[in-house]
C-alpha cells in the first residue's frame, strides 16, 4: 500500500520547481541551438564543415543525456522503454541501498565515536552553561518540571510505594552485613571522630552551664541518711571531675576513652558481620522499627514538609534556591571548560553512549529508511526527488551538449587530417 510523502514547505517547493524549469529551458535551448546550427550548415565544407560536425555531435550528446536524465524519473516520451522510470519502479531497491549506505558510512561505531569525540560536546556545553542567561534557563526549566512533579505527587501514592515496595524489600534484605561493613569503613577511616568531637563539645558546654541540674540529679540518688553537706560536696566534686574528664577527651585525640570507643565500634562492626547472635538482635531491632505504624506516618509528615518547602522555594523565580542553583550550574559549566581531564571523561562517556545506542538500535534506525520508502507512491517519490536534484541533473544535459560538440569537432578534425 503506497502513501503520499509528507508535504514540504509550499513556497520552497515552488521555488525549486521554478529553478528546475529554468535549467530545463537552458538545456533545451542549447539542443535547439545545436539543431538550428546543424540545419544551417548542412552540406557545408571548410570551416563551416567543422561547425556542422560540432553541431551534430552536440545534438547527439544532448539527446543522449536528456534520455539518461529523464529515464531516472519517467519513461522518455511516455514510451515503456526497458530500464527507464528507474526511481518509481526501483524505489524498494533504492531504499535498501540507501539503508546500507547510511548504516555502513554514518552509523558505524568507529565513525560515531570519532565524530562525537571530535565534536567536543562537553566543552560546548560548559561554555553554554557559563552564560548567565543559559544557566538561568536550565534552572527555570528544571524548576518548572520539578515543581509540577511535586504538585502531582499524592500522599496515597507515596504511602503505597513505601508499604508495598520499600518496606517489604527492607524486611527481606538482611541489614547486619551492610551495617557492619559500613560501620567498619567508618571506623577505619575515622569518619566518626567529627561526631565524637561534637558530642564531647556539646556535653562539656551543657555541664558548664547546667551545674545545678547535674548536682540535683545526683542528689536524688544519694542515700537518705547521708549528711546534706557531704552530698553537696560529693556532687560538686563529681561535676568538676566530669567537666575535667570531657576537657581531657576534647583536647587529646589519643585519649583512652576515644580509643575505647573505637575498639567498641570495631568489635560491633565485626560482630554484625560474623556473629549470628549479634546479627539476630540487629534483625530483630530492624523488624521492630519497621513494624511501628508511627514510622510511616512520621516519614510521610517529613516528606510532606520537605515537599511543600521545596515546592514553594522552586515557585519563586528570585528565591534563594533558584539563585543558588544558577550559581552552581554556572560553576559546573566553568569546571567543564577549565578541567581537561573532566571533559575527557565526559566525552568518553558520551561517545560510549552514542556507540551503545548505535550498536543496539542502529539497525532499527536504518530500517526506517526502507520502510518509509516502501510506503511511498512511486510517481510522487520521483517527482519529489527530481525537485531536489533535478536542477543539478540538468547540468549533465548542458555538459553533454558542450562536450559532445567539442568531441565532434575533434573527430571531424582528425578525419580531415587523415
Amino acid at each position: 500500500m503506497s502513501m503520499s510523502l509528507v508535504a514540504g514547505d509550499p513556497a520552497v517547493e515552488a521555488e525549486r520547481r521554478r529553478a528546475l524549469r529554468r535549467m530545463r529551458a537552458v538545456a533545451g535551448s542549447l539542443l535547439v541551438l545545436a539543431a538550428v546550427v546543424y540545419v544551417l550548415t548542412h552540406g557545408s565544407t571548410g570551416a563551416w564543415g567543422y561547425v556542422n560536425a560540432a553541431a551534430e555531435a552536440s545534438m547527439v550528446g544532448a539527446i543522449a543525456d536528456w534520455f539518461a536524465v529523464t529515464a531516472l524519473f519517467r519513461h522518455p516520451l511516455g514510451l515503456p522503454i526497458p530500464h527507464t522510470a528507474l526511481v518509481p519502479r526501483k524505489k524498494e531497491m533504492l531504499g535498501r541501498g540507501l539503508e546500507e549506505f547510511v548504516g555502513e558510512n554514518f552509523l558505524h561505531a568507529g565513525i560515531v565515536r570519532e565524530r562525537v569525540e571530535a565534536a567536543q560536546v562537553t566543552l560546548r556545553v560548559g561554555r553554554w552553561l557559563e552564560q548567565d542567561a543559559h544557566a538561568r534557563r536550565v534552572v527555570d526549566e528544571a524548576s518548572t518540571l520539578l515543581h509540577l512533579a511535586l504538585t502531582k505527587v499524592r500522599d496515597d501514592d507515596v504511602r503505597a510505594l513505601v508499604e508495598e515496595a520499600i518496606l517489604p524489600r527492607l524486611r527481606a534484605e538482611p541489614i547486619s552485613p551492610v551495617a557492619g561493613s559500613l560501620l567498619a569503613e567508618v571506623v577505619r577511616d575515622g569518619a566518626h571522630h567529627g561526631l565524637v568531637d561534637l558530642v564531647v563539645e556539646e556535653g562539656h558546654r551543657w555541664l558548664v552551664h547546667h551545674g545545678d541540674t547535674f548536682t540535683e540529679v545526683l542528689a536524688e540518688r544519694a542515700p537518705w541518711w547521708a549528711p546534706e553537706r557531704l552530698n553537696d560536696a560529693v556532687t560538686r566534686r563529681l561535676h568538676a571531675e566530669a567537666i575535667r574528664w570531657l576537657e581531657d577527651i576534647r583536647d587529646d585525640p589519643r585519649h583512652s576513652a576515644r580509643l575505647a570507643l573505637d575498639s567498641l565500634l570495631a568489635d560491633l562492626a565485626r560482630d554484625l558481620i560474623t556473629d549470628p547472635a549479634t546479627q539476630e538482635r540487629a534483625e530483630g531491632l530492624k523488624d521492630r522499627l519497621l513494624g511501628q505504624p508511627a514510622l510511616i506516618e512520621s516519614g510521610l509528615s517529613l516528606w510532606n514538609g520537605l515537599r511543600l518547602a521545596l515546592r514553594d522555594a522552586l515557585a519563586d523565580p528570585d528565591g534563594a534556591v533558584r539563585r543558588r542553583a544558577v550559581r552552581e550550574v554556572q560553576a559546573f559549566g566553568g569546571l567543564l571548560v577549565t578541567d581537561a581531564h573532566l571533559r575527557a571523561r565526559f566525552d568518553r562517556r558520551a561517545a560510549d553512549l552514542a556507540v551503545f545506542v548505535i550498536d543496539r538500535y542502529g539497525s532499527e534506525l536504518t530500517t526506517v529508511i526502507t520502510t518509509t520508502i516502501d510506503h511511498w507512491d512511486g510517481a510522487e517519490a520521483a517527482r519529489k526527488i527530481e525537485l531536489h536534484v533535478g536542477r543539478d541533473l540538468q547540468f549533465i544535459r548542458i555538459n553533454g551538449t558542450v562536450v559532445g560538440g567539442l568531441v565532434g569537432l575533434l573527430i571531424h578534425a582528425i578525419s580531415e587530417l587523415l
